[in-house]
């Protein structure tokens, strides 16, 4: 989950006039990525073995 502080610390970097779809694009990002480390905290993750055999699985 983002933190207030983040949001407001992503828009203060935007540039002084911003797209509201830049602002919003900025914050998905930035939530999907507070997702994987959450993820990788509770250990979520898989091996890059593990990612090949999904990836050969796909290809079939």
């Amino acid at each position: 989950m983002l933190s207030k502080a983040k949001v407001l610390e992503s828009i203060k970097s935007m540039p002084d006039q911003f797209n509201l779809d830049d602002l919003v694009e900025r914050l998905i990002f930035l939530q999907k990525i507070e997702t994987g480390l959450e993820q990788a905290e509770k250990g979520k993750v898989l091996s890059h073995d593990e990612v090949e055999e999904k990836v050969k699985e796909w290809r079939r």
